[in-house]
């Protein structure tokens, strides 16, 4: 057989000789709508490609991104990974000293951002010794002249400057092409180097029908920002089967998401819980529809079913459970069915769908138990969930060999976990944040998808508080619905019977807000912080 590289910039110059026409379509920061194909995207990432190596880009230099899903960003993807950099993409929601951190220890030499994140990026520069260029992503008119900020040019004088012609290099399919830094909610942010390999297997097996399913019919609108794992793999896997791409900008709120959507014909979209939590009360309360959109990815934490149920029976939009992380590119598990669970009951069917769901080819996974041996796929025993894969990270870039690693190669990902007969997989908690009353494991997540169940319930956290005599209780935090009331003592009524009583939670708090991570995770760090002293008799 042909020994072909398989690289990333391959996947843009496949659309742009097969799929010319297709669109990608973004909203911009500074405003407007930019629309072009896949053949001026490649034409693009070419001009950029030159200006990259006239500015001394060398292989495996590392260029830093700080910014939303815009064509832009999209070009840095492939041109920066197409002469073989790698392209940081930064995500800007982390803390300011995290950020600063993560520029370092990249060693990133240029820094392309978004206009809104100028004030960001000029506070972050003076920390920022090894960066030797600021671009900011838009056009001269734009570009301010009263910034601190050394060597600043805009993006579009840049490729304005250069050619288009150029020929991309054959590299070997193992050099890294992209970098993406974890949240780091316990620790420094770890750095996950991807292969152009890895990537390119990654967005094939995404494509898959039993994966995220993408094909040329679809018109996809990434949610999930593309500083966040390369906004799961989407902007790789639209051009790879010419599918429309869509790219909602700074434009994250429900409004701008639905208005993007039904003017586009968007047919499917990826997202945190949280984006589709505040979408479902947007459409609700404006009485709004969706024309084209039939379903949707939910990943980065556990979907709970009362969404899956309301979006499917109120607006006719199926949403389907992943998992992954940051060191799995992110995809590991999808949750479709199977032919046998057709004939289900729909409320049978939605538990089975509820699931973090089935692994993708490529990926493996396994429980195992504190002594370290496998356990039994009955749905029921549960343990600590390893992965391992073509796409699974080895080792963390510039920290050497993982301690994550079993000795057999096996990645500890640090959730706990169920696989029931069937191959579906289920995330029972965080092994940090599993709660553990006298002798039984009680899972958060199962107790938070119940609580939003109830009406009143706009968002609901689980964490253990000390217990005299259990060790730990389950606390319930709540933020309410605008303009609706509950009590605490409702909310336990509520858990009567659809949990074993150990489980039940044994008090309510109630906030105005919950914190969350960079990329939209409840942080439960943060609320053990907020609770700390607290405990139940």
């Amino acid at each position: 057989m042909m020994a072909d590289q398989l690289r990333v910039a391959g996947v843009l110059e496949h659309a742009a000789k097969w799929h010319a026409e297709s669109e990608v379509v973004s909203r911009l920061p500074e405003g407007g709508i930019h629309r072009y194909t896949y053949a001026q995207a490649h034409h693009r990432s070419k001009r950029l490609a030159n200006a990259l190596l006239k500015l001394g880009i060398k292989d495996g230099d590392r260029v830093g991104t700080v910014a939303w899903n815009t064509h832009r960003h999209f070009e840095l993807y492939f041109g920066v990974a197409g002469i073989g950099a790698v392209c940081h993409t930064i995500n800007p929601r982390l803390f300011p000293e995290q950020l600063v951190y993560i520029i370092n220890h990249a060693e990133d030499r240029l820094l392309f951002f978004d206009i809104t994140f100028l004030p960001l990026v000029e506070r972050l520069a003076p920390l920022c010794p090894s960066v030797e260029k600021w671009v900011l992503m838009t056009g001269p008119k734009h570009l301010p002249t009263d910034s601190n900020l050394p060597g600043l040019c805009s993006y579009e004088d840049l490729l304005a400057a250069e050619s288009a012609d150029y020929e991309w290099p054959v590299l070997d399919e193992n050099t890294a092409c992209s970098l993406c830094y974890t949240s780091g909610t316990t620790d420094q942010p770890k750095g996950v180097l991807y292969s152009h390999r890895s990537t390119v297997l990654h967005a094939m097996a995404i494509s898959l029908p039993d994966a995220l399913s993408c094909s040329a019919l679809d018109v996809v609108m990434p949610v999930v920002p593309m500083f966040h794992v390369n906004a799961w793999g989407l902007p790789f896997a639209a051009p790879l089967n010419g599918a429309k791409l869509v790219l909602p900008g700074a434009g994250m709120d429900s409004a701008s998401l639905y208005e993007l959507a039904e003017n586009e014909g968007v047919t499917f979209s990826a997202g945190v819980p949280t984006i589709w939590l505040a979408l479902l009360q947007f459409m609700r309360e404006g009485k709004h529809t969706f024309s084209t959109l039939r379903r949707t990815v939910v990943g980065g934490s556990s979907c709970p079913p009362a969404l899956m149920k309301a979006f499917e029976e109120e607006l006719g939009v199926t949403i389907m459970h992943a998992w992954g992380m940051t060191e799995t590119s992110p995809l590991g598990t999808a949750g479709h069915i199977k032919a046998k669970h057709q004939a289900l009951s729909p409320t049978d069917n939605l538990a089975v769908r509820a699931k973090q769901g089935r692994v993708v080819f490529g990926v493996d996974m396994k429980i195992v138990g504190d002594d370290g041996q496998e356990l039994p796929h009955d749905g029921v025993a549960f343990g600590d969930l390893l992965v391992r894969g073509p796409w699974v990270v080895g080792d963390y870039f510039r920290s050497g060999k993982l301690g994550e690693l079993t000795a057999d190669g096996w990645f500890r990902t640090g959730d706990v976990a169920t696989i029931d007969p069937d191959g579906f997989m289920q995330i029972t908690d965080r092994s940090k944040d599993v709660i553990k009353s006298g002798g039984e494991w009680i899972s958060s997540i199962d107790l938070e998808n119940l609580a939003i169940a109830h009406p009143a319930v706009a968002e609901a956290a689980v964490i253990g508080v000390p217990s005299v005599k259990w060790s730990e209780r389950p606390l319930l935090v709540v933020v309410r619905r605008p303009g609706m009331d509950v009590s605490a003592q409702d909310l336990l009524t509520f858990f009567k019977g659809k949990v074993a009583k150990f489980c039940e939670p044994d008090a309510v708090e109630f906030v105005e807000q919950l914190p969350h991570t960079a990329t939209g995770k409840l942080l439960k760090t943060q609320l053990r912080k907020d609770f700390a002293g607290y405990s139940v008799a």
